[in-house]
C-alpha cells in the first residue's frame, strides 16, 4: 500500500525523531507470540526501482526469491544464506509490468501489492488504485485483466486489493485492507479459473489491517497485518484452517510492539530442509531513507 499524504507527512516527521526508540524496541522480543524469531536482513541497492516492495513468493528451499515493487517492477533473485540465516541477496531480473495493451503501467493503474505465482508459472498480481486482478504467463507479457466483479468497483482507492494467495488447487484468493462488508467482516474473494465467489470471511481483531495473504505447503491460510502508531509498524500474523464450512482454528502466531520491525507488507510460508515452516516478510520503505528493505523470519509451530 502507498502511505496517503497525510500518513507520509506523519511518518517522516515521526520516525525521523524517534529512530533512538524505534533502534530500542528493534531489540526487544515480539509483544505476543508462538513464532520464534530466526534473524533479519536489510536490503539495500542503489538502483531507481528499488523499493516501495508489497509483495514476495519465495521457492520451496528457501533461495530463490520473487519480489514484487508497488511501482509495479516485478524482480527475481537468489537468496544466500549460512546457517540458515539471509547472508546476501543476488539480483537476477528486474522487470516493469506491462498493462494488457503491452504498455509499461503509469498513473492510477500502477498500484500494485499482491502476488501469487501458480505451480506452472503464471505470475498473478492485484491492484490498488483500480481495483483488479491480472494474469501474466511470464513476467515479460502482457496483462490479462480478470473480470472484475461489482464488489471491486466499489473499494476504496488505496485500501482495495491488498493481499492475493493461492491454494493447491489454483484457486486465487484476494482481500481488501480496508474494506468490511455489512456484517463488520473482511470479505475474501475466490477465482476458481471461471467465476469470483464470496466463500468465507474473516474476522477483523483490533486496528491491525491486512497487507499480504499465503497458503503455506500446510495448505493454512496465513494473514500478515499491520498497524501503525507514533513509535513505527507492529504486525501481526494469523492463520486458519480453511474447512468446507470456512474457516476454522485461528491462531494468533505473532503480534509485534511498535518499531520491532520496519513496514512488513509481504509475506511467504514455506518449509525448509529441517521441516520447519517459516514466514519471510519484507517491509515497504515507501521509498524513504529513513526507512529500510527488511527481510524478517520466523519460525511457525506446527
Amino acid at each position: 500500500m502507498r502511505l496517503g499524504s497525510t500518513i507520509k507527512l506523519t511518518l517522516g516527521l515521526l520516525i525521523a525523531t524517534t529512530m533512538a526508540v524505534v533502534a530500542y524496541a528493534a531489540n526487544l522480543p515480539a509483544a505476543s507470540s508462538s513464532a520464534s524469531y530466526l534473524g533479519s536482513y536489510v536490503w539495500d541497492m542503489n538502483d531507481s526501482w528499488f523499493g516501495g516492495f508489497s509483495a514476495l513468493s519465495l521457492g520451496r528451499d528457501g533461495r530463490s526469491m520473487t519480489v514484487l515493487s508497488d511501482r509495479a517492477t516485478l524482480a527475481t533473485a537468489r537468496i544466500r544464506r549460512q546457517g540458515g540465516q539471509i547472508s546476501s541477496i543476488e539480483v537476477k531480473t528486474t522487470r516493469p509490468l506491462q498493462s494488457s495493451s503491452g504498455k509499461v503501467l503509469k498513473g492510477r493503474i500502477v498500484d500494485s501489492e499482491g502476488l501469487a505465482i501458480a505451480r506452472d508459472g503464471t505470475i498473478y498480481i492485484s491492484f490498488e488504485g483500480i481495483s483488479r486482478v491480472v494474469k501474466h504467463r511470464k513476467a515479460s507479457s502482457r496483462a490479462q485483466v480478470l473480470p472484475r466483479p461489482s464488489e471491486f468497483r466499489s473499494l476504496p482507492i488505496n485500501k482495495a486489493l491488498e493481499a492475493l494467495a493461492i491454494d493447491s488447487r489454483g484457486r486465487l484468493y484476494t482481500l481488501p485492507e480496508r474494506a468490511l462488508n455489512d456484517d463488520g467482516q473482511i470479505p475474501v474473494w475466490r477465482w476458481n479459473g471461471r467465476t469470483w465467489s464470496t466463500p468465507f470471511t474473516l474476522p477483523p481483531l483490533g486496528n491491525f489491517l491486512p497487507v499480504s495473504a499465503d497458503f503455506g505447503p500446510d495448505g493454512r491460510l496465513y494473514l500478515l497485518e499491520r498497524d501503525f502508531g507514533l513509535f513505527g509498524f507492529r504486525s501481526r500474523l494469523r492463520r486458519w484452517d480453511i474447512t468446507a464450512e470456512g474457516p476454522a482454528n485461528e491462531q494468533i502466531l505473532l503480534k509485534t510492539a511498535f518499531g520491532t520491525h520496519d513496514n512488513l507488507e509481504g509475506l511467504s510460508v514455506w518449509r525448509d530442509g529441517n521441516g520447519t515452516l517459516r514466514a519471510t516478510m519484507i517491509s515497504d520503505d515507501n521509498f524513504y531513507s529513513i526507512q529500510r528493505t527488511e527481510l524478517v523470519e520466523y519460525a511457525l509451530p506446527r
